[in-house]
């Protein structure tokens, strides 16, 4: 399994909502159409900070993620409210323990 975490920077507070919206209806939905999908989650950490964490079961398929989710903000126009390009990490995850106890290293 590969994650992808974007952090993105510089969000107004009165932006949020609309952002949040838009994720849920049209991001999160393109995002889990694709080959290899898993979870997708977005994070209010305030200060003007969002991130997002993307699975996927390849490396190619998390990157890809990036591609769709800046291609995303080009069509949805919201260059306005994500200002800065995000700060992307991706990698391997090594170690992943899901709710029913099991632990994947």
């Amino acid at each position: 399994m590969f994650a992808t975490v974007r952090r993105y920077e510089g969000i107004d507070s009165s932006n949020i909502d609309e952002l949040t919206k838009k994720v849920g209806e049209s991001l999160a939905p393109k995002l889990s159409k694709m080959p290899g999908f898993s979870s997708y989650f977005l994070i209010d950490t305030g200060n003007g900070v969002m991130s997002s964490i993307g699975l996927f079961e390849t490396s190619t398929q998390a990157n890809d993620s990036t591609r769709v989710a800046a291609e995303w903000v080009r069509d949805e126009k919201l260059e306005r409210i994500l200002q800065n390009p995000p700060k992307v990490t991706d990698g391997e995850v090594i170690v992943h323990k899901t709710t029913n106890g099991a632990v994947k290293a």
